[in-house]
């Protein structure tokens, strides 16, 4: 199957997906080809990624989102910060939005993801939290990632 949904209404396009989803149930095999990667990332259970002809990788989607997948703690402040603390030099922080946000990237496969003790010195440090959020990378990420180093 070659770029079922491009340009497709979006009923359609989940009435396909349906029928894609359900051929796979059965334990058919699909081989797809899209441009649209959240889709990708929905039904496939293996991603490959080509850019400029060359294959970049085929791997299991779990496990490549394990790999090449990030986590990240949005902490944005009461009060925006020039500089981080020397204090909190080893969480490898990164400030946004001028000052009002800091960034950590952690590994969620580890044990331990250092969230409750950058909490703890963020406080210890006069540091006041107005909110906290998380995202993980998607596959979209990824593959700009890796055809953006490679390009």
């Amino acid at each position: 199957m070659t770029e079922p949904t491009a340009g497709v209404d979006v009923n359609l396009r989940k009435d396909m997906w349906q029928v894609v989803e359900k051929l796979r149930e059965t334990g058919v095999t699909i081989i797809l080809t899209t441009h649209y990667i959240e889709e990708a990332e929905e039904i496939a259970d293996r991603v490959g990624v080509i850019n400029g002809g060359k294959i970049l990788l085929i791997e299991d989607k779990k496990n490549l989102m394990k790999k090449l997948g990030r986590k990240e703690l949005r902490v944005d402040l009461q009060e925006p910060i020039s500089i981080i603390p020397e204090t909190l030099s080893s969480y490898d922080l990164t400030i946004e939005d001028d000052g009002h946000s800091l960034i950590y990237d952690y590994d969620t496969s580890g044990e331990r993801t250092g969230i409750t003790t950058l909490l703890t010195a963020l406080a210890e440090a006069g540091i006041r939290l107005k909110d906290i959020s998380t995202r993980q990378s998607s596959l979209e990420d990824i593959f700009v990632e890796l055809v953006g180093a490679r390009a």
